[in-house]
């Protein structure tokens, strides 16, 4: 399968560097390049065919964050990936809020932005080494929940399982070797856990899920 990705990014040589280096990985094509996020969503009102948005967070007209928000509620199945200068938390934490499924700091070797992008569409939550390493302290320092407050969701011994191998990092492929059943039935499976904690990731399923103490 051909992965279609979308670029947007308000800087043109940055955007070209980008273009370049994912279209060197035979599975990926760029599709269409926005300047901001307001002009993403336009595009997208008219053809939302991509599985993959790289997404700058500042941006004229419309930030990255604001326009994932509309992005993700508008076109849940496309996977949005931040790339951007900021390594601060709140920009983290807003981001992953927004819906993005990954986060790249440009310093990032650009050999392994194609390898960024296939392992979002995998199912996989794409950061760089320092990002990761800050979420987890997010979530590790994240407001507990009160033992009246904790719910199961409705979460099957299945379904909790998957969220177990989400919180060791598998990704969709991983998973369905682990638990000896299909990729596909990976992705319905995930696809409930999201119905049911009322999230839009993987980041934020984890987070939820220990915060009520199911995994």
């Amino acid at each position: 399968m051909m992965i279609r990705v979308g670029i947007v990014e308000d800087v043109t040589f940055m955007a070209e560097m980008l273009k370049d280096n994912l279209t060197q990985n035979k599975q990926i094509t760029v599709v269409w390049h926005a300047f901001n996020g307001e002009e993403a969503i336009e595009i997208l009102s008219k053809d939302s065919d991509i599985e993959v948005l790289l997404m700058d967070i500042n941006m004229p007209k419309l930030n990255g964050i604001e326009a994932a928000k509309i992005i993700n509620k508008s076109w849940p199945s496309i996977k949005i990936v931040m790339s951007t200068v900021y390594d601060d938390e709140e920009n983290i934490f807003s981001a992953i809020l927004a819906g993005a499924c990954g986060y790249l700091v440009k310093d990032k070797s650009y050999e392994s932005w194609q390898e960024s992008v296939l392992e979002a569409v995998d199912g996989g939550a794409p950061m760089s080494a320092g990002i990761a390493k800050k979420v987890l302290q997010l979530l590790r320092h994240s407001k507990p929940v009160l033992q009246a407050e904790v719910e199961n969701f409705g979460i099957t011994i299945r379904e909790k399982e998957i969220l177990e191998n989400l919180v060791l990092g598998y990704t969709y492929d991983q998973i369905a070797v682990t638990l000896f059943i299909s990729k596909g039935t990976v992705r319905k499976h995930i696809e409930k856990i999201y119905r049911k904690l009322s999230v839009n990731n993987k980041i934020e399923a984890i987070q939820k899920a220990q915060q009520n103490k199911i995994v």
